[in-house]
């Protein structure tokens, strides 16, 4: 297993890292998994380079990716915090509406958290990610720190998969 301080990853966003790990994974036949794109619609367009210059966001996007891993439905989202505390207001409510109705109908849900001052990347299953966000809605604190996260479910980088959640996802399964 590699570690996160390679050179080789610097500039690199946490979602092409999960996109090129999402090819290899779809290349190996471990696992289809599609990014669903944010539906907008355009109010501006270049006519001469065709591109949209303008446009708003149609509705409430729900999760990041979605797709099978040998026959299991999975739904995650991707995100990044740079301080060792992670905002809740950075999931939004329709978000763990639709994470919950995704596992009620027998899916696994789950965020894959970027740690950028730390260069660790957890996959938190969506019960943690609930238990934090019915904490908040109780009138506790607002977000949840590093020091909360499961370090069992750390992601590793593995030969060409530059974000190996699915060591993590089968740690879940095991768990249920």
């Amino acid at each position: 297993m590699g570690t996160w301080k390679s050179r080789g990853l610097r500039g690199s966003t946490l979602e092409d890292m999960i996109n090129h790990s999402n090819a290899v994974y779809r290349e190996k036949k471990l696992a289809l998994i599609q990014k669903i794109p944010t539906p907008i619609t355009p109010i501006t367009i270049d006519k001469e380079s065709r591109h949209i210059t303008l446009a708003y966001f149609d509705q409430k996007s729900t999760i990041d990716y979605m797709g099978a891993v040998q026959g299991i439905p999975v739904c995650f989202d991707a995100k990044e915090c740079a301080s060792r505390t992670f905002p809740l207001q950075n999931v939004h409510a329709h978000q763990i509406c639709f994470m919950r109705e995704f596992e009620e109908q027998g899916g696994i849900a789950f965020i894959l958290l970027h740690f950028t001052g730390e260069n660790e990347i957890y996959y938190l299953p969506f019960k943690d990610l609930y238990g934090f966000w019915q904490r908040m809605e109780a009138g506790g604190r607002k977000s949840f720190t590093y020091e909360e996260i499961d370090k069992r479910f750390l992601v590793q980088m593995h030969r060409d998969v530059l974000v190996h959640y699915l060591e993590a996802l089968q740690k879940d399964l095991e768990q249920r």
